[in-house]
Order: C-alpha cells, then sequence, then structure tokens
C-alpha cells in the first residue's frame, strides 16, 4: 500500500500574516479539592503557554483555579481578545460528561451530589461562546479526559467515574461529541466516551505530542493534529487516539512551510489513512508480538501489499513483526569496542522502535563507516573492525527486513557474508559463527519469499555446509538440530526445483539427526515438532512418487508423535491444529490410492478436532473456515464413492459456513474464493446425480464470484485459473445439454486464460497441463460438430504439451497417464490411429507394471485391447 500525503506541504507557500493577531487563554488545575489531585496539568499549561508564545500567541497563563474565577478568565478573555484573528483555549484537568453535557472541573467542583457537580463545574458550551465571540478561527484544545476524579485511591488518568450513587448512573468517564462545533475546532485528549493517561512524566502525553508537533512547519492545523492523534496513539500501543472535530471556516497554519516533514511524522499521518479493519489487524500483531505499533504500520505502508489476500497481508505483517522483535533484541544485546558505534546503534534503535527506517538506516551506516575508515587505517584491528562492520550491517538488514524491504535486506545480509570471508572463519567466536549461520538462513529465507529459488538453495546449501562444520567442533546439541533444519530447508527449495531423489535424501537426514536428538534429549517438545515435520515432508515426495505404502508409514510416524505432544497440551489449539494437517495428509494419500474408507476416517477426524476448536472460539473466522475445509473434504470423498446425494450434504455444510463467514468479512477476497470453490462442488454433486439445471446454476453461481475477483485484479493468477475453471464447468453442463455452442464458447474464454498463463511462466506445469486439458475438450466438442480440422489442431496441442511434460519426469504416473489420454483423444483424427492406440496401450501396460496405476484407471487397459482389436478384426 502505498499512500499519498494530501495535507503534507498544502499551500506550502502560505505565510503568517505579519498582522495576524493570536491570542490564548490557557488554563490548568491540578490541586482539587474535593476530588483526586492530578500530578500533572499546571506542567501541561506551562508547556502550552511556551509553545504557543513561539507561534506568536499572546497567552494569558491561569492555573488551579475556582469556578468563579475560572468564569471571571473567561470574561477577561473575551473582552480583552475581541477582534483577533485566531483565539485558542486551552484547559488540562478533569473533565466529565453529564447527562450529555461536557463540563470543565476547576478546583473547588464538588461531587457529593449530580446537583453539586452540575453547580460546581463548568459547562463546555461557555467556553465555546466566549471562543466564537472573539474571533475568526477558534481553537479549543482539551487535555481533560482523565479518569475517576472522585476516587480516593490512584490512578493515570483524567476523566469522571463517580462515586456518589446519584452521580454514578449520569456521568461518564471522559468528553462526549460536540456534533456543533460551528467556526471552531475542538481537539479533546481521548475519543468520546474514553478516558485520556496523566502521564508518569511531566506532561500528559497529549499535551507532550502537542506540543512536539503544534509548530510544525508548513502543516495546516488538522493535519498537526493528526500528527499528535497518531503520535499518542502509537506510543499507548492503541489504547488511546485524541479525538478532533473541526467546523474551521479555512485553513490555519500554525507556522509557515520549510520543507519536506521528517519519516516519522509522514508516517504518523500516513497511519491515519489506514481503516478500522486493518487498525485492528496492526495492533493485534502488535500486541502479539509485544512491539510498538509504528514499526508496523511503516512496514505495512510501505511495502507493495495492494495484491495481497487478507490471509497473506496477516502473514506478512506477521513476517515484519517477526522480523522487528529480532533485530530489536539483537540491537539491545549488541555491544562494539568503539564507543561511537555503540551509541549509533542505541539511536538507530530508537529510530526504529518509531517506525523510521530510514532514519534507522542513516544511523547504522554512520557505524558502517566508522568501521570501514578503522579497519583501512589500521591494519592491526583489520579483523575486529571487520567483524564489527559486520555486525551493523547485520542490524540494518534485518530493520530492512521488519520493513519488508527485501532487496535491501539481501543486499545487507550479502556483504554481511563477505565480510566474514574478508575477516576468515578462525576469527569469528561463537556469537559471531552464530550470526553468519543466521545470515546464511536469512538469505535464504528472503530468496524464497521473493521467488528466486535457485539463490535460496544456493543459500541454503552453503548454511548447510556451515552447520556442519560447526557440529564438529561445538558439542551443543542446538547446532546439531540447526543442521537437521537447515537439511529441511534446503530439501524444500530441491522440491520446488523438481529434484524429488535429493529432497528425500535431505529430509530424511534431518530425520535420523533428530531422532537422535530427541532420544537422547527428549523434553525439547519442539524438537520432536521437528521431527514431525521431517516425517511429513517425507510423506509428502514419497507420495508425490507414488510410493504410497512408505508415504503413509511417514505420515503415521508424524501423527504418532503429533498425537504424543497434544495430548501433553491438551488445550493447545497450535498442537490441535497441527494434527488436523497430517490427519488431512494421511486422508489425501488414502484418496489417492483409492481407500476410501481410510480417507473419509482420516477427514472425519480432522473435522472432529476443528469442530472442537471452532465451538471453543466462535469468532475465529479461520477455524470456522477450516470446518467448512473438512466438510468439503469429506464431500470430495463421498463423490469418489458414488454417494453423490451424502455429497451433496456435507457440501451444504461447508456452503452454509462460508456464506456465514462472508456475511461477517464482505470483503474478504480469500472468503469469496471458498464461496466460489463451494459452489463448483455443489454443482459437481448435482452434475453426478445428473440434475443438470441445477448443477448448471451452482456452476454460474462459482462463475460470478469467480468472474468478480478475476476482473478486480487480473494480475491475480489464482483468480484467473479459478475463472478459467468454472468457465469450463458451465461449459461442461452445456454440452450434456446439447448447447454445443454455447459449451464451446465457454472452453475458447478459458482458452484465453490458461494459454496467458501458460505463456506468462512456461516453466508451470500445472498452467502447462491445464492448458492441454482445455485443448483437449475443445478437441471433443470439434470433432461432435464435425469440425475435424479443428479438433486435429486442438488435439495435437494437447498431446504436445503432455509429450513435454511426461518426458521431463517420467516418475510422474499423473503426467504418464495424462499422455494415454491425449493418444486416445488423437486417435480420432490421426491418419494411423492404430499406432497411436498401440503407443496408449503400451504406456498403460507399462505404468500398471512398475505399480503407478490408480485403480480407476485400470479399466483403460481392457478399453484399449477393445479398441484394437476392432481395428485388427476390420483388416480381417
Amino acid at each position: 500500500m502505498r499512500l499519498l500525503f494530501a495535507l503534507l506541504l498544502v499551500l506550502a507557500t502560505t505565510a503568517i500574516a505579519v498582522a495576524e493577531r493570536r491570542v490564548a487563554l490557557v488554563m490548568a488545575d491540578d490541586d482539587y479539592r474535593l476530588v483526586r489531585p492530578l500530578a500533572n496539568p499546571i506542567h501541561d499549561g506551562e508547556a502550552m503557554e511556551a509553545a504557543l508564545k513561539k507561534l506568536g500567541f499572546d497567552v494569558v497563563l491561569e492555573t488551579n483555579r475556582d469556578l468563579r474565577r475560572m468564569r471571571r478568565a473567561l470574561d477577561d478573555f473575551r473582552q480583552d481578545a475581541k477582534g483577533a484573528d485566531v483565539a485558542l483555549v486551552y484547559f488540562s484537568g478533569h473533565g466529565v460528561e453529564i447527562s450529555g453535557d461536557n463540563r470543565l472541573l476547576p478546583v473547588d467542583a464538588d461531587a457529593s451530589s449530580l446537583d453539586a457537580l452540575d453547580k460546581t463545574s463548568l459547562p463546555l458550551e461557555e467556553v465555546r461562546d466566549a471562543v466564537a465571540a472573539t474571533a475568526k478561527v477558534g481553537l479549543i484544545v482539551l487535555d481533560a479526559c482523565r479518569s475517576d476524579p472522585f476516587s480516593g485511591s490512584g490512578g493515570d488518568g483524567r476523566g469522571a467515574t463517580s462515586l456518589a450513587k446519584d452521580v454514578a448512573d449520569k456521568v461518564t468517564p471522559g468528553l462526549g461529541r460536540i456534533g456543533r462545533a460551528e467556526n471552531i475546532l475542538f481537539a479533546f485528549s481521548a475519543a468520546p466516551g474514553e478516558t485520556a493517561a496523566d502521564g508518569t512524566g511531566q506532561n500528559s502525553p497529549f499535551t507532550t505530542a502537542l506540543a512536539k508537533y503544534l509548530g510544525t512547519d508548513g502543516l495546516e492545523i488538522r493535519s498537526v493534529l493528526t500528527l499528535v492523534q497518531q503520535e499518542v496513539y502509537d506510543l499507548s500501543r492503541g489504547r488511546q487516539l485524541p479525538y478532533v472535530e473541526s467546523g474551521l471556516p479555512k485553513l490555519f497554519f500554525a507556522a509557515a512551510a520549510k520543507g519536506q516533514l521528517p519519516e516519522r511524522e509522514r508516517l504518523l499521518l500516513a497511519m491515519a489513512d489506514v481503516t478500522p479493519d486493518m487498525r485492528g489487524e496492526v495492533e493485534r500483531i502488535a500486541s502479539d508480538a509485544d512491539m510498538p505499533l509504528a514499526p508496523l504500520y511503516g512496514a505495512l505502508i510501505s511495502a507493495d501489499t495492494s495484491h495481497l489476500s487478507a490471509e497473506s497481508l496477516n502473514a506478512r505483517l506477521r513476517e515484519a513483526a517477526d522480523a522487528f522483535v529480532k533485530v530489536r533484541a539483537e540491537m539491545k544485546t549488541l555491544a562494539a569496542d568503539d564507543p561511537r558505534v555503540t551509541e549509533l546503534r542505541r539511536q538507530a534503535e530508537e529510530q526504529l522502535a518509531l517506525g523510521a527506517f530510514g532514519a534507522a538506516q542513516a544511523k547504522l551506516a554512520e557505524a558502517v563507516d566508522i568501521d570501514e575508515v578503522s579497519r583501512k587505517a589500521l591494519k592491526v584491528n583489520f579483523a575486529d573492525r571487520t567483524l564489527s562492520q559486520a555486525a551493523t550491517l547485520f542490524l540494518s538488514a534485518g530493520a530492512a527486513r521488519a520493513d519488508l524491504n527485501y532487496a535491501a535486506a539481501i543486499k545487507g545480509y550479502e556483504t554481511v557474508l563477505s565480510l566474514y570471508g574478508e575477516a576468515g572463519q578462525t576469527s569469528l567466536s561463537l556469537e559471531q559463527a552464530d550470526r553468519q549461520s543466521r545470515t546464511l538462513e536469512e538469505l535464504g529465507i528472503l530468496y524464497t519469499t521473493v521467488g528466486n529459488v535457485d539463490a535460496a538453495g544456493r543459500a541454503f546449501a552453503a548454511l548447510l555446509a556451515n552447520l556442519e562444520q560447526r557440529s564438529r567442533q561445538e558439542t551443543d546439541p542446538s547446532v546439531k538440530r540447526d543442521l537437521a533444519i537447515s537439511h529441511i530447508k534446503l530439501a524444500n527449495t530441491e522440491v520446488a526445483q523438481g529434484n524429488l531423489p535429493s529432497s528425500l535424501e535431505n529430509y530424511e537426514a534431518a530425520r535420523g539427526m533428530l531422532q537422535e536428538l530427541t532420544a537422547s534429549v527428549p523434553d525439547k517438545k519442539d524438537w520432536l515438532g521437528d521431527l514431525a515435520m521431517a516425517n511429513d515432508k517425507i510423506g509428502n515426495v514419497l507420495a508425490t512418487q507414488g510410493d504410497v505404502a512408505a508415504a503413509a508409514q511417514a505420515y503415521q510416524q508424524s501423527l504418532s508423535i503429533k498425537q504424543k505432544l497434544a495430548d501433553a497440551e491438551p488445550n493447545s489449539a497450535y498442537l490441535l491444529r497441527d494434527l488436523t494437517i497430517t490427519y488431512d495428509e494421511i486422508g489425501d494419500l488414502a484418496r489417492t490410492a483409492g481407500q476410501l474408507d481410510s480417507a473419509q476416517t482420516a477427514f472425519e477426524e480432522s473435522l472432529r478436532i476443528r469442530q472442537a476448536l471452532a465451538e471453543n472460539k466462535p469468532d475465529d473466522l479461520e477455524r470456522q473456515r477450516a470446518v467448512s475445509v473438512s466438510h468439503e473434504r469429506i464431500g470430495d470423498v463421498l463423490r469418489e464413492r458414488g454417494a453423490a446425494a451424502d455429497a451433496l450434504v456435507a457440501y451444504n455444510k461447508s456452503q452454509a459456513i462460508a456464506e456465514d463467514l462472508m456475511r461477517r468479512d464482505p470483503n474478504d477476497t480469500d472468503l469469496k474464493r471458498d464461496l466460489s470453490i463451494s459452489y463448483a462442488k455443489i454443482g459437481n454433486a448435482l452434475n453426478d446425480q445428473e440434475s443438470w439445471p441445477a448443477a448448471l446454476a451452482s456452476y454460474q453461481q462459482a462463475l460470478a464470484v469467480a468472474r468478480e475477483l478475476a476482473a478486480s485484479d487480473p494480475g491475480n493468477t489464482d483468480w484467473q485459473r479459478d475463472l478459467s475453471v468454472c468457465l469450463e464447468k458451465v461449459a461442461g453442463v452445456l454440452d450434456v445439454q446439447g448447447n454445443v455452442s454455447d459449451a464451446l464458447r465457454n472452453y475458447q474464454d478459458s482458452l484465453a486464460i490458461a494459454d496467458r498463463l501458460a505463456k506468462l511462466d512456461p516453466g508451470n506445469s500445472d498452467w502447462q497441463r491445464d492448458l492441454s486439458i482445455t485443448f483437449s475438450e475443445i478437441g471433443m466438442l470439434e470433432t461432435k460438430q464435425r469440425h475435424f480440422e479443428g479438433s486435429r489442431k486442438a488435439f495435437e496441442a494437447s498431446l504436445g504439451i503432455r509429450q513435454k511434460l511426461a518426458q521431463s519426469d517420467p516418475t510422474n504416473a499423473l503426467w504418464q497417464f495424462d499422455l494415454v489420454q491425449a493418444y486416445i483423444n488423437y486417435a480420432y483424427v490421426a491418419k494411423d490411429p492404430k499406432a497411436v492406440l498401440t503407443k496408449a496401450l503400451n504406456l498403460t501396460l507399462e505404468l500398471d507394471r512398475t505399480g503407478r496405476l490408480a485403480p480407476r484407471d485400470k479399466s483403460t487397459i481392457k478399453y484399449l485391447h477393445g479398441l484394437l482389436a476392432k481395428f485388427n478384426a476390420r483388416k480381417k
């Protein structure tokens, strides 16, 4: 999201008129006689007096006044300041709302009864009238929402909670909305009905921010107050957000323009444009990570997140939070021999906490330059200075990572590695060796994130070599655990590259190490989780290779570990969710092998756990969504069993949840996509029952949602592919109903999408396979219409794609059988159909001989024998 700061430098050439008369009345009360005294209001008033005088205001300061003297001060202000261009009244102290009326409490306020409080407090309306009668531009600033003035106990706020019985129902702790701010701007230190902090230092957070930003060069007053709002909101971690109502008839600039705002101020203004929903998400993530809000907002605003789904954006923000926590910890603990470097790192930490990533990087760059100059000038300190420079750059790369600036982070980490190379491996302490390992790991993760799988593989291979050397030198078992994880990370990149044999070797190496570690250190639950993960990974590879029995064994080993962990912590939602993942993997494997009873049992167990989790936290959308997915999986199995009616029941349960989730969050595109898939699944079950009109209606509902998503973001390839699939679902029913021309039109529309995706990434085998399927369907329809030239071209195109895929990976049973089907289709238009069908039969027999022909496809052998027998009979 890249936000434009509409208010930045508005009318930047506007200067304060020389003749403009500015007046201010500052009132501050803290020495209350009958309600709880406060610590800071007098200091706040003095701070505001100083800030306003710098901006050319004539200021009158009134402190600890009773009601009579407060009213006299207002009357004097009205008389003395009449005709001024700008009039400002500031009050710091206790404030309340009584039956809808906002009141300021003088030092003699009496809360013994509602009537007494009413008579001894100053209506805000009197202040408004005084300001309105004084100047064309009126500003009323109230740091007066500090909580519980009537309590004898302590507190740190400035709002109202009465202990008197007849007052309690009528008084609220905070000021209410104005709603009629004609020609006047009101600024409250907290939102309506909320309380504000009194502050732990000499000033309240609100007045601190106000004094800091009121004189900001070139900003209109509403933008100044936006800075104040977001500063207080950020530093209170979301607990306090000042409130502004403006009825000003014209713009008001407190100071003239001089130049661009600093980074922190630009961020605060941008934060004001973030939606309430996204604010809530940022606050939750920051709270979970125990970190300030501003760095997360900085990452959100500076990174391009417009193309991300809600789920992906959440993951990206959590990634930024994790990176911030890591680099903050490093900054707090990392010391340098040079005190100048240490101080610059400390200053960088301060800027990072404010979300000023550029300022933090600049401080770290200064530290790097100090070490660079020293290491070149003093060769005797070369190694130490080089390693100090590497440590600072490691911090800088971490800061870039927290800002989601992947390019800068990668460049920084690469430079760190080159510096370690210059220093030499023998110069590294254990701490430095660990940082070198973490640098390689971060590089691998970052390269994976940006899609550079080859570079990620090189980084993880280097990490593995690094940790192998360390494991021979260090006795700490955690180093060996890190080595095992590095095998897994390297294997992940090999899977992405299609190198399954090598990935399997690395996964198995990791499993062997983790088995030894968990046997010798059994109390490390995280390591047991790592072992379960290794088994899951092995199962995935074996399943892809078609070794169903070995894959099932790996999954069962993982399940046994996860069940043990979940039994030890039965209330751990994380462990229970992890358990459902393995049940789903077991179910998917059993379904692939045609073991539908086992598949249904596994999916039902996963559903049972997910339903329990959802019942414990019904407002958690992700838990509800997981239940929907489980119903969908069970529906898929029931369809394969031929129980279309039962499958429809399961799909309807899934759809009901999807629709409910959409009602709760209609803007969540992931939920919209779920709903489209749900409609399509229902269409599949109706299609199985030959309920053509109902199936078509459901498919068209899926298509409508898919069209909406695809149109909203043409660059989202997943949504484009969904649209292609839905078009073909509709086409299939139209074909059955005899509407071949409309069916063909849908397939042609789908072909345009599939062809575009395939050209966009020729290396994407899924997209290539999709394109081959669409060509095949078009070929069949062209054949029905006896358009043999069109069908020949379509079947040839499909066959060409499938031949390339089959040749690229002879072990991929799915692609090999796709080629069988392509041969069968091409036989319709081939000059020598018998030769083509013979190729199909030989390939099918080879798949069967090697145990790679799925049970549901074995009937193809008989079918091909029958076709060839007909050709032989014709020759006779």
